[in-house]
């Protein structure tokens, strides 16, 4: 029988990509780890890990071990946090992925207001890609992530946060910048700067060029937000930004479509997996913030 310290070792191995790696990583000798995934592999009748020059790959057995062994480390974490909540011992940390646009002009007052209120939950934000964001949820990296709610992976399940408009981003003297509305032929003549592969908004562009046959020139490619903003503020190209950012930045003009883009952003986590009471305080606090924001933007002028 398999045991997790075992397949704990395996795992790091692999994320290390090094034996030696790993063994500082575990806190033990390089010739105990060796020792143990040899008698792994002879128990189990194949073998999971190569040795060369270049490192240590994986063999198409260890791949699916792999897969498998993730899990089980995941369920065994998940099952560690629930006992220790029953045992009054709340984990205390929000660990969330979070894309840049939203990272950069959702959150902030959010963060700080439930730092605030629960001081003593840690906060550990990682900015990256949707997809990337969705790969670290259903392999137990993230607890919580910020997506797309759009082809859920059926391992997800998402609660709905906001709803907002995709627009063409230009500088404020830009020739574009008169247009009330703009037709996708018109934008993709313009030089653009977009985020690279893996992030919702280039998944959306790249969606639209598919979809209408149109060839769009992507003169820059950035994961840096406050770059594709210099950029665009200095007219060197345009691009398609969330309605939030271009709602708030002085020197950029958002233009709508005339077929508009609304992208549903969601909260998502592994269904099989084990929400912390501090990731469940996350969520709510921060759709009460929405549900009160709303709430004061459809409340009547009186004045």
């Amino acid at each position: 029988m398999l045991n997790s310290k075992i397949l704990y070792y395996f795992v790091t191995i692999v994320e290390h990509g090094s034996y030696t790696k790993a063994a500082q990583a575990l806190g033990i000798a390089q010739s105990a780890l060796s020792i143990a995934i040899r008698k792994l592999e002879k128990k189990i009748g194949v073998t999971i890990l190569h040795r060369s020059s270049k490192g240590v790959t994986v063999t198409k057995e260890g791949e699916v071990l792999l897969t498998h062994a993730q899990a089980i480390l995941t369920k065994i974490n998940d099952a560690q946090i629930a006992i220790d909540e029953l045992r009054g011992l709340e984990k205390g940390e929000v660990k969330i992925g979070i894309p840049s646009m939203m990272g950069s002009y959702f959150f902030p007052e959010i963060l700080m207001a439930f730092n605030f209120k629960y001081p003593d939950i840690k906060l550990s934000i990682v900015e990256s890609g949707t997809q990337t964001i969705r790969a670290q949820l259903l392999s137990g990296e993230l607890d919580l992530g910020v997506i797309v709610n759009d082809h859920l992976p059926d391992e997800l399940q998402a609660r709905h946060v906001i709803t907002s408009q995709m627009v063409a981003a230009v500088g404020t003297n830009h020739p574009l910048a008169g247009f009330k509305k703009l037709d996708y032929s018109t934008f993709f003549e313009q030089e653009l700067v977009m985020f690279k592969v893996g992030y919702f908004h280039r998944e959306v562009i790249d969606k639209l060029c598919e979809q209408y046959q149109y060839s769009a020139k992507y003169s820059f490619e950035t994961n840096l937000l406050a770059m594709m903003l210099n950029i665009v503020k200095n007219e060197f190209a345009i691009t398609a930004l969330l309605e939030l950012v271009t709602d708030r930045e002085p020197e950029v003009l958002g233009i709508p479509f005339e077929e508009p883009v609304y992208l549903d952003l969601a909260f998502a986590w592994r269904k099989e997996g084990y929400l912390s009471i501090a990731n469940r305080r996350f969520v709510d606090f921060t759709l009460n913030e929405v549900n009160k924001k709303e709430l004061s933007s459809n409340a009547p002028d009186n004045s």
